[in-house]
């Protein structure tokens, strides 16, 4: 197996996805609901990132292409989603628990666009692009399952934290993710618009 590749993967998906980072946001969603949900709610976010990134990796590009959708639009429409769910976090909206079920949470925006986001997908199908053979293939996978146990690891035991916070910690943490969210998405829409100048340039 070609573990340079693995550990690239490793390395890379780990800083784009940025399993410490979700913890917050995690928090700040699933607060409010029962453990079983929370730990239902995790598993829920890895196997629709996973799921995103693996269909990306096999027809990413094949169906942005019959779309006629650029990667920069990928990005800035990733990035207004991020916004709308950080103005509900700063707001408190998100604090309601009719506003979503902890399915819907899990999938939009845990699963994606956090998670599995237009960084993420972008990497891996430039690695499956540069990829020879089904070593190549073997290591990609696998490092992504790395990544993603590793993003699964920091949800699940960051519940223990709600122990410690309580309900007044918890409001911290949800006004401070919805802050870093935004910023976030500001930066997501920022680098699309930068991207659809240089093209037009």
């Amino acid at each position: 197996m070609n573990w340079q590749l693995f550990g690239e993967v490793v390395v890379t998906l780990f800083v784009i996805m940025d399993p410490p980072g979700t913890v917050p946001v995690f928090l700040a969603l699933t607060g409010n609901r029962r453990p079983a949900e929370r730990k239902r709610a995790a598993w829920q976010a890895v196997a629709v990132a996973g799921g995103v990134i693996t269909v990306f990796a096999l027809f990413g590009r094949t169906i942005l292409d019959y779309m006629h959708i650029s990667l920069p639009a990928l990005q800035g429409a990733g990035g207004l989603l991020l916004l709308l769910v950080a103005l509900e976090l700063l707001t408190g909206k998100a604090d309601q628990p009719d506003t979503a079920a902890a399915g819907n949470v899990a999938m939009v925006p845990l699963g994606t666009p956090l998670l599995a986001g237009p960084g993420a997908i972008v990497a891996t199908m430039v690695f499956v692009q540069d990829s020879d053979g089904g070593w190549d293939y073997l290591a990609l996978g696998l490092g992504v399952v790395v990544v993603l146990l590793s993003i699964w690891a920091s949800m699940r035991f960051s519940v223990l934290l709600l122990r410690v916070l309580k309900e007044s910690g918890i409001l911290l943490v949800t006004r401070i993710a919805g802050l870093l969210l935004s910023a976030i998405a500001v930066q997501l829409v920022a680098d699309s618009v930068r991207a659809f100048i240089a093209g037009a340039g």
